[in-house]
Order: structure tokens, then sequence, then C-alpha cells
């Protein structure tokens, strides 16, 4: 469906500039933005996507991953095609990478209210948009999300960051969570494998837990590419520097797309990183795609507060945001 864009501004000759993303397209009349999924149609920025979902799912929130947002429950987990990332290790590469710079691209309609209506009878307590990026099929996202709002649903952002403050204060009334990539901490890092910056990055990180969005950042490490003991303490002090109640998820590496000749990321690596963002004095720390260090513990008695296998999640003792055993209060939504 094809559908006029927001936040656009008409540009002379008739181009447009797009302002959802931090790539800030200027596109000129039967050209698409970096994304594929949003092209000036003479002097109208439309998005291609809109409702055109590419995968509808049923997910434990765990595995956006949030582990402090409402842990135990299912989120209603939709995406269109597209991004404005061009990662070679994308692990949903076969989605993201979808242009309609080459045709018709795939997906079938579910219109804004049938997927609050769907997230309401599979017993969800939030829709996550998610697997692609959000911020290319934000016209989608957000009407979604302002209905899911009126059913007493809660909204959630996996994206990668690289979106505009407009973008992010239009959204920031709906949007309850966010899980944002963090993939680097080096600047020639994002311009060589994202085709993107990092700063804008940074600065969505910042700005969404400033504005009291519940923000948890994850890293995916990648042998000899960005798993150096200077870089994990970049992040890490970055990261606390916005918070330290910051949750970092530290995920390993998955050999995939263009990035096949690299190997899988050790676990001692993984926890030297988990090591220095402790080190740093980061409060929750885990470690994703490895069934290693994923309980939450309270960070004024050490106590397990929840348990985790995989997506599942047990014997959560939490009580009133607190540490049932010391009173420390624990960061999240509970």
């Amino acid at each position: 469906m094809q559908k006029e864009a927001m936040l656009y501004e008409a540009l002379e000759n008739g181009r447009v500039q797009c302002n959802l993303c931090a790539h800030r397209c200027r596109i000129s009349p039967g050209k698409h933005g970096v994304c594929g999924v949003r092209g000036n149609d003479a002097g109208v920025l439309h998005t291609f996507v809109y409702g055109k979902a590419i995968a509808a799912n049923v997910d434990p929130i765990e595995k956006k991953p949030l582990y402090h947002f409402l842990p135990g429950s299912y989120s209603y987990s939709i995406a269109t095609a597209g991004c404005n990332f061009r990662c070679g290790f994308c692990q949903n590469w076969n989605i993201s990478q979808l242009s309609a710079k080459n045709g018709d691209i795939p997906g079938k309609y579910l219109a804004p209210d049938h997927a609050v209506d769907r997230a309401v009878k599979s017993e969800c307590r939030s829709i996550a948009y998610t697997y692609t990026e959000p911020t290319v099929f934000f016209e989608y996202a957000f009407d979604t999300a302002v209905l899911a709002k009126q059913s007493g649903l809660y909204n959630v952002f996996v994206t990668n960051g690289f979106m505009t403050r407009e973008a992010i204060d239009t959204i920031k009334p709906y949007l309850d969570a966010a899980n944002i990539d963090l993939k680097s901490f080096r600047d020639e890092y994002y311009k060589k494998y994202c085709k993107g910056r990092l700063t804008a990055v940074t600065e969505s990180i910042a700005y969404m837990r400033q504005l009291g969005i519940w923000v948890e950042v994850t890293t995916l490490i990648i042998p000899g590419e960005n798993d150096s003991d200077e870089e994990m303490e970049d992040i890490a002090s970055f990261i606390v520097q916005v918070d330290r109640d910051i949750p970092w998820h530290i995920s390993r590496f998955h050999p995939d797309y263009r990035f096949t000749g690299h190997s899988a990321t050790p676990l001692a690596t993984m926890q030297r990183a988990r090591e220095t963002g402790m080190r740093c004095g980061l409060r929750y720390i885990y470690l994703g795609n490895v069934y290693a260090d994923s309980d939450t513990r309270c960070p004024g008695c050490g106590a397990t507060l929840i348990q985790r296998s995989g997506f599942s999640t047990s014997d959560v003792k939490i009580t009133g945001g607190r540490c049932p055993s010391c009173g420390t209060a624990i960061a999240g939504i509970w």
C-alpha cells in the first residue's frame, strides 16, 4: 500500500527531504531513499510498505531483547521490508535488504487495527516493531502504536537508533521502550559496515532516555572487528555516562550473510566485555545468544531476582520495583 510519508519537506525542482532517519535523504522525483522503501512520486514522499507486514509473530519480550521491561510477557512483533543500514552481518538480511527499487516487495496487508486486535487476542502486553528497522516503516508503526495505547498495550521499538530527533519526538507519546543496537564505538566501523554514523546512534540513546523512554542497549561482538578491550570500555563508559541503569546486552555473533568468513564470538571474549562493563559501573549486563549470565541480580546484595533460560523466565522476585531481600530499587518497567 502506497501512503504519503510523515516528516518530510518539499525542496526545489520537485525534490523532497525525508526527516525520519539521520540520512535525511534528498530525493529526486522517481527516486528512492537509502532505505529503498520510501520514494518521491511527483514531489510527494511516499512509503511503499505501509501495512505490508513481512513478519508477524508472538514473541517473548526477552527475545527483543528486553530484560527489564515486563519480564515473562509476550509481545506481538511486526515488521515490513527495508532498512536504512547495510550491515553485512545482518541476520535478517533476507527481509531487511529488500527494496522497492527492484519492483514490488513482498508482504501481506495487516491493518493497524487488525495488528492490535491480534495482540489483544494473543494476550500480549505489547507490540514490538522489530526484525527490520521500524524507522523506515514509521507511518505504519505510528498508526499502530496510537491504537495500541488506546487498547492498553505498550509499544516497543527494536532499532538501530539511526533516527532524527523529530522522529523520536513524534513517537515519544506512544513509545514505552526501545532496544537500541550500539554496534560499535568507532565511526569508521559504522561507515564501512553499516553505511551510517556513530554520533546519530549515541544521540538517540541519550535522547530517548532523557525523554523517559525505557532503553536497553545491545552490542553484537564480531571477532576481529569490534572486540577490543578498548572499544568495550568505550561503549560501557558511554552507557554509564547516559545512565548506569541501562541494561547492556552483549550478543554473540554467528556467521551469516556477507560475514560467513568470520568465526563465532568466543564466550571468553563476551565474559571479558562483561567484566569491563562491570568495572566501568554498569549495573545490569547480560550475555546474548549463549546460555550464560542472563539472570537479573540485585546490584545491592547480589540476590538473583529473575532466572532465565533462553527466552524463558522463572522465579521473578522483584516486588514493587525493589529487591525483596535488601530493598534496592531495580530499574525497569515491571
